[in-house]
């Protein structure tokens, strides 16, 4: 039922900094703002959530969950009508997910919108894989004359990503790749031999195309009183030894070490205040989740870390008689230019041989194969611009296969008492180009559960994504063909207008708030802040003025940590 919340008289607390959101970006600000002085305030909307105690069914057997894992579909239709769609959802890892029914949004397209719902959001439930961007990247807007410039360079950044990755931990192997940039990595997690063989085979064929374990922000080297991975398996349903990073295990608790951090679920954040007299944010709106009631809280400066879409659905309700669209809104591309990666698409085969090979341990990522479209002169494509990386891993079909088996009895159990042939499964993840067509914004009648406008999302795939989807199947069922293996399928799971490949899926959504070097055509500058309002800072996705094909969160976590550096230098200059 809808219910507007109640305005409560009281006196606002006030803080040095207020951070909303408490996942990936914001636990860095959180870390950053406190290890720097700061009296923070963390808002997050969803419950409170402990790291270890908190993974309730982190090491549950089948057996020992009411259904063995299946949902009653009846429930999912009514409040996780959207989550649902991921293929993610079980009864291990329901709980971490966000009830669409509690604040649904409009979708003139399908675009699947992935939330968590709880303290550390979806650093609890991502694939930890973390790639630099490069100056492919950072330039490509510039170089090929679409939507605005980056205001930054590989230059500017580059400390940042090492300052990152010696905190969270990242796993992975140094290439040399220009378009790649290596990091500060602990020592890669193996490949299986099946993969070390595919690996020589591709580089043999293809000098521009290198296979590597992903790098990825999970340990295998003790730091502090995180463990390295001892390879159990599910990921999904919390790692109580902190094996990958979260800002549950990691950034939070580094922040809460200090003293100075306030954290507050359950608080839904309506709306930034403005003082349209100085230009300043004084604080936010919040409403309680639990008691419905509207407070006040003030600070110096507000770090908006609520999610790519979370973050700018705050800027465009932060309405005011200067700003009537939102804060940030004096540009016209608030709410504009959201991107995706685009996946779904890719090719699998069966691999000869190796039958006296098998492997133990549940390894928590597969390999990676980086771009090699569009990275030089001799790999330039005609039909597309940017390029995609590929995610992919080589195993063996275990009993589980015996589902698709119409057999039962003696002959069943013979036909799986040893594993099935070798398979290599390859996914592409491909660039999206900023459009401005694609946006949201605040519905005119609709209202969530706590009286606040629903978003309004119009997104689909643009004619560059379409022909990049092409030559991402062919090229894979090809590498996959040209290295020996059998049975080779290419796959697309998207059709217009459907769901099953449309944006969102990949969870990896960004814009909607972009930097740039230009107030007139952008809504933050190159240190996150927002023009209309310096002392307002967005650094989790919305913030980006392109979509590289790489996994994106490595770079929320620098962008946070160089503005946050940024943010304090300015406040004690008495900028802000």
């Amino acid at each position: 039922m809808e219910m507007k919340p109640v305005h409560v008289a009281r006196t606002p607390q006030v803080y040095d900094a207020i951070v909303v959101g408490s996942g990936i970006s914001g636990g860095w600000a959180a870390k950053e703002l406190c290890e720097k002085g700061l009296k923070t305030l963390v808002l997050e909307r969803g419950r409170p959530l402990k790291h270890g105690t908190g993974y309730v069914t982190e090491h549950k057997a089948p057996w020992e969950l009411p259904n063995r894992g299946r949902l009653n579909p009846e429930p999912l239709e009514k409040d996780y009508f959207i989550q649902k769609r991921t293929g993610f959802l079980g009864e291990e890892n329901l709980h971490f997910f966000f009830r669409d029914s509690k604040s649904p949004y409009v979708e003139d397209k399908p675009f699947t919108w992935v939330r968590g719902d709880q303290v550390g959001g979806k650093s609890l439930m991502w694939g930890r894989y973390t790639f630099r961007h490069s100056d492919l990247d950072y330039t490509a807007n510039l170089r090929e004359g679409i939507a605005v410039d980056w205001p930054i360079r590989y230059a500017d950044i580059a400390p940042w990503y090492t300052y990152v990755e010696k905190f969270a931990g990242i796993s992975g192997e140094k290439l040399g790749l220009p378009h790649l940039p290596d990091g500060h990595f602990q020592k890669p997690i193996p490949l299986n031999v099946v993969e070390k063989d595919l690996r020589r085979r591709i580089e043999a064929l293809y000098p521009e195309r290198r296979l590597t374990i992903a790098r990825a922000a999970v340990l295998t080297e003790r730091i502090g009183d995180r463990l390295p991975c001892h390879y159990c398996g599910p990921c999904w349903r919390g790692c109580s030894t902190g094996s990958y990073f979260s800002s549950l295990s990691s950034t939070l608790p580094a922040a809460a070490a200090t003293g100075n951090l306030t954290l507050r679920p359950h608080s839904v954040v309506h709306s930034v205040i403005l003082d349209e007299k100085k230009d300043r944010a004084v604080g936010v709106r919040v409403i309680d989740a639990e008691t419905k009631e509207m407070l006040e809280f003030h600070a110096r400066i507000i770090f908006l870390c609520g999610s790519t879409l979370g973050s700018t659905h705050v800027l465009l309700n932060s309405r005011s008689p200067r700003f009537p669209d939102g804060l940030g809104s004096s540009s016209g591309e608030l709410g504009h230019n959201l991107m995706d990666h685009h996946f779904q698409v890719g090719a699998s085969g069966e691999v000869e041989g190796f039958e006296d090979h098998y492997y133990y341990g549940n390894r928590p990522v597969g390999f990676y194969i980086p771009r090699y479209r569009n990275i030089s002169e001799t790999t330039k494509m005609e039909t597309f611009l940017r390029g995609y990386g590929i995610e992919g891993e080589a195993g063996r079909p275990s009993w589980g296969r015996g589902g698709d088996i119409p057999e039962f009895g003696a002959s069943l159990k013979a036909k799986l008492h040893d594993p099935g042939p070798w398979e290599v499964g390859l996914t592409g993840f491909g660039e999206t180009l900023p459009r401005h067509e694609n946006f949201v914004t605040l519905d005119s009648e609709k209202v969530d559960s706590y009286g606040i406008p629903q978003l309004r999302i119009n997104c689909s795939w643009g004619p560059n994504e379409l022909a990049m989807r092409k030559d991402m199947a062919a090229s894979m069922a090809e590498m996959l063909e040209r290295s020996g293996l059998k049975k080779v399928r290419p796959y697309d799971a998207y059709v217009e207008g459907s769901i099953g490949a449309e944006p969102g899926l990949g969870i990896h959504e960004n814009g909607t708030a972009r930097m740039g070097r230009d107030p007139k055509t952008s809504v933050l500058n190159g240190h996150n802040q927002v023009w209309d309002a310096p002392n307002v800072f967005v650094t989790d996705g919305a913030c980006m003025t392109s979509s590289p094909c790489q996994n994106p969160s490595i770079t929320y976590m620098a962008l946070t940590a160089r503005a946050v550096n940024y943010a304090v230098a300015e406040s004690k200059r008495g900028r802000l």
